[in-house]
This record gives structure tokens, sequence and C-alpha cells, in this order.
């Protein structure tokens, strides 16, 4: 394994973290401004209102996209397992 296969590993390995964790941090975005937009409109500044629905709205999210999740590093996993296999042959 020379430098840019190990590059390549590491590449593939960051692009597996975006493509697993964009799409929650995408959800708690969208929370979180909707709720600020309320928050602006009532003049309600209350801290509990930010947290604890975000933390809901994630929970639910992963709880969602968890068979999404499992696929991707899944498929990550039998490709760095694959190139481990063809290192020894």
């Amino acid at each position: 394994m020379n430098e840019a296969d190990a590059i390549e590993v590491g590449r593939e390995a960051v692009m597996t973290v975006l493509t697993m964790s964009v799409p929650v941090m995408a959800i708690a975005l969208g929370v979180g401004l909707i709720i600020s937009l309320f928050q602006a409109l009532t003049q309600l500044q209350e801290m509990t209102l930010v947290f604890v629905p975000k933390i809901v709205v994630v929970f639910t999210a992963v709880v969602v996209l968890l068979p999404f999740m499992l696929a991707t590093l899944s498929g990550f996993m039998e490709k760095l397992a694959d190139r481990i296999i063809g290192l020894g042959g």
C-alpha cells in the first residue's frame, strides 16, 4: 500500500462520515431555523424551547435514517475489507 492508496482510503472514510451525518445535521438545522423564526415572531426567548424539540427531532431522524446509515457504513467496510484482502495476495 502506497501513499495514494492510504489517501484514497482516508478520502473514502471522510466521504462516508459526511454521507451519514449530513442528513441528520440538515434536519437539525431546519428545526433550529423554524424554532428561531418562531421565537423571533413571538419574542419568546426560552432556552429549553430550542433544545428539547431539536433533541427529539434529531433522535427521531437517527432512528428513521439508521437503515441508510448502516447500509452506507457496511458498504464502506466491505470495500475496505476487499482492499485489505487484496494486499495479502
